[in-house]
């Protein structure tokens, strides 16, 4: 039977595997991964702008665009609360 992993250990078992996976993958396949990547978000967001495919393509491309740097933004945010409780600090 398996033992249960807490989320940290989980975490850091995924972080290896993925610097695994990295570590054997050639240059122009990790930039080809994250480019797809890339495309994927940006769709998820042009679907979440106009999940009825209504708008013209340049209109919808420009919200994803806000929408996909609101959602940078608030990445940044968790982050640098994360950065400031590490330290002590809390954060806002």
């Amino acid at each position: 039977m398996p033992v249960a992993l807490t989320p940290t250990q989980r975490m850091l078992a995924n972080q290896a595997a993925a610097y695994e996976r990295w570590a054997h993958t050639p240059q122009a396949e990790r930039e080809a991964s994250a480019r797809r990547g890339q495309a994927g978000l940006l769709a998820r967001f042009e679907r979440e702008v106009d999940p009825d495919d209504t708008l013209p393509p340049a209109e919808r491309a420009r919200q994803a665009n806000r929408l996909r740097k609101a959602h940078m933004a608030k990445l940044a945010k968790a982050s640098s609360q994360a950065r400031a409780a590490r330290k002590g600090g809390g954060g806002p």
